[in-house]
């Protein structure tokens, strides 16, 4: 079993990479590989991509390497091969950013990005450091995660699912805020579980042994 994860100058991956080794050590997942290379992508039994940054230069970061975007969408959309997408990671699953311009994403969960707008005028934007997670509904990757758990969040902007069923974990932030989505056999968090102490350590390893 091989876990990639996926490098496109989108971030520092180096705690992600951490965090993953540890967790695949842990529950005998096998190798955890750092690639930008198709053909690694293509050969991976899971596939993790990561993000920091604007959801259009990631989107064309990831796109500027040529046949990577490709075998991503064959390995997930074609031979369902497990998916984790990590803040902009996740955002590139719904259909648009609507940061500073109009991007379309993979389409995988209907909705669109937008700007984080708390009712609170005291909230600042970005949403910054920790939050409590409000599971709305199971699913195996948050198995021993509950409510009130937490994770670590770094986002001005944020997914809006079209149908709930898609809508696995919220936090309150002046209003729901999206922090993980899943379909079939993919999931995505908003906030960074290698940064998310032991609920981001868990939801890494129950990812690694997940078999949708």
């Amino acid at each position: 079993m091989t876990t990639v994860l996926v490098d496109y100058d989108a971030g520092n991956l180096h705690s992600a990479e951490k965090a993953f080794q540890r967790m695949a050590a842990e529950v005998d997942a096998g190798a955890l590989i750092v690639s930008s290379d198709p053909d690694v992508v293509a050969r991976a039994d899971r596939i993790v991509l990561p993000g920091d940054g604007a959801f259009p230069a990631c989107r064309r970061g990831l796109q500027a390497i040529d046949g990577l975007e490709e075998a991503i969408l064959q390995a997930v959309e074609q031979e369902g091969k497990p998916f984790l997408g990590i803040c902009v990671g996740m955002q590139m699953m719904t259909e648009w950013g609507r940061e500073y311009e109009d991007v379309a994403g993979f389409g995988w969960v209907p909705g669109e990005v937008r700007q984080i707008a708390p009712a609170d005028p005291a909230l600042k934007v970005p949403h910054m450091g920790w939050n409590d997670l409000v599971i709305d509904q199971p699913h195996p990757v948050l198995d021993g995660i509950t409510t009130g758990d937490h994770a670590y969040f770094v986002h001005s902007y944020a997914m809006q699912v079209a149908d709930p069923a898609h809508l696995l974990a919220h936090v309150d932030y002046g209003g729901a805020v999206t922090a993980i989505v899943g379909r079939d056999n993919r999931i995505g968090t908003q906030f960074h579980p290698e940064k998310s102490q032991s609920a981001g350590l868990r939801l890494i390893a129950n990812f690694l042994r997940w078999r949708p």
